[in-house]
């Protein structure tokens, strides 16, 4: 690996990193915002830790590839050196799309509550495992298909 390869997988795990989004009860996005949302209040029947995948974009093959090819590149010289850099570009866009989907993996919560009707609903998000407990009463937040469990 030359002096140039390190600092550019760093750049790219950088970027990767930045690349996730926050799936917490508490962040909205922009596209939520100014948006009629239903609340109801329900009781916290179960809370259980959950691992959330990671996002699998193109951004950490690319980034890989970019990567894997350049320190291919520096490998011997002539034909050599392009068949490397192909090989290398290969390997590090399969390296950076596996990174990618670890650096963006999150632990989330699967949130159960009981309405006051009976029913049994599951949300998973992100949080802290303390911050809900069997019999709170919360509020469950829907809209256009996405729930979140809030205080």
């Amino acid at each position: 690996m030359n002096k140039h390869t390190f600092p550019l997988i760093l750049l790219s795990l950088v970027l990767l990193g930045g690349c996730a989004s926050s799936k917490s009860g508490d962040v909205y996005t922009r596209d939520q915002a100014r948006r009629e949302q239903t609340v109801r209040m329900v009781t916290v029947e179960s809370v259980r830790e959950v691992r959330m995948e990671g996002t699998k974009s193109p951004v950490g093959t690319v980034a890989g590839a970019a990567v894997g090819g350049i320190a291919g590149s520096t490998l011997g010289g002539g034909k050599g050196s392009a068949v490397a850099a192909v090989i290398g570009a290969v390997v590090g866009g399969i390296a950076g799309a596996a990174i990618e989907e670890g650096v963006t993996q999150r632990m989330a919560l699967e949130i159960t509550v009981r309405t006051d009707n009976g029913q049994l609903l599951a949300v998973v998000q992100e949080g802290d495992p303390l911050e809900f407990r069997p019999g709170d009463r919360v509020r469950i937040i829907s809209s256009y298909g996405e729930s979140r469990i809030s205080r």
